[in-house]
């Protein structure tokens, strides 16, 4: 059975009248009897009563009807709804984010952009750090991710910059090494560190602790935590202080402060990357208005499409 039987059938059914279905369909009288009969035969049942002038829908050909029509309704649809989500009208939008920068800013922003550019489009954001973002990327399973970028991006990867963001020193409340303003890095000599793992994001790991030794400063690493979390939480119970992204000042745990580095300049390119062929055409409004925000602070000309 094939869709031209089922288009045949309607019109024959909606006139009784195998001349003038033919008509409406522009082929010829034999060419649709040939097709309702095929389609009698596949089906087993007589849809029509063949009366000396005309036809007349039977009782199986009604219920048939009622079917076909629904399904051809049904098929409209699809095909609507594939037409709208090649254009990006609807569809499903998975994006990452680094969730330290995504409590204030141009993160939360795009998402509230977004919901009100493609109203239809479902949003999917999820927290993950930059190397779990990458993988999933390369694998399909996010159409784009905000990340902090440090080194070159995998191939097939583009990468759009947006902001500059920076660390700080993170502190015990009460800590008795802490400064009353800036602090330097050689005051950090004799501290106890807390650091995450090297595994986490190796490309950072190495970075920051590159961009220390610079200073003078070789941390004096006592305990590790998996993530940024992790390790906040260990200031927090007094193990040691940390240097950690400056977003942590907008959701500040309650046993932590925070001190500028003054020797240590660690920039932290917040960066939305996205596939450079085959991007998912929903996530151009997000696309636009990250363009948009880029070009304001100036940073869209230095963007870099791969390494």
């Amino acid at each position: 059975m094939e869709l031209r039987h089922l288009r045949y059938f309607l019109a024959v059914a909606e006139t009784e009248n195998v001349r003038v279905a033919s008509e409406h369909l522009h082929v010829t009288q034999p060419a649709v009897s040939r097709q309702i009969q095929d389609l009698e035969d596949e089906l087993g049942v007589q849809l029509f009563e063949r009366l000396p002038r005309g036809l007349r829908l039977s009782r199986s050909g009604t219920a048939f009807r009622e079917d076909v029509i629904q399904l051809m309704t049904s098929l409209g649809s699809a095909c609507d709804r594939a037409r709208r989500v090649a254009s990006g009208e609807v569809g499903m939008v998975r994006v990452g984010y680094v969730e330290v920068a995504g409590w204030e800013g141009i993160v939360p922003d795009s998402f509230h952009a977004f919901r009100e550019a493609a109203p239809k489009v479902r949003l999917e954001p999820t927290p993950l750090g930059t190397p779990e973002q990458l993988a999933r990327l390369l694998d399909g399973a996010l159409d784009g991710g905000f990340i902090y970028q440090v080194g070159p991006l995998p191939r097939g990867l583009s990468s759009l910059p947006l902001q500059k963001h920076g660390v700080v020193l993170a502190m015990p409340v009460g800590w008795k090494g802490r400064p009353r303003g800036a602090i330097s890095l050689r005051h950090l000599t004799d501290a106890p560190f807390v650091f995450f793992h090297r595994a986490t994001y190796p490309a950072y790991h190495d970075y920051l602790l590159t961009a220390c030794a610079a200073g003078g400063l070789v941390p004096n690493v006592v305990q590790a935590g998996q993530n940024e979390a992790a390790v906040l939480s260990l200031v927090s119970a007094g193990i040691g202080v940390a240097i950690v992204n400056d977003r942590n000042r907008y959701r500040p745990p309650s046993q932590v402060e925070f001190a500028e580095i003054r020797d240590l300049k660690v920039p932290l390119s917040l960066s939305f990357v996205f596939p450079e062929d085959g991007a998912n055409p929903a996530l151009e409004p997000m696309l636009a208005h990250l363009r948009a925000a880029s070009a304001k602070q100036g940073l869209a000309r230095g963007a870099r499409q791969r390494p």
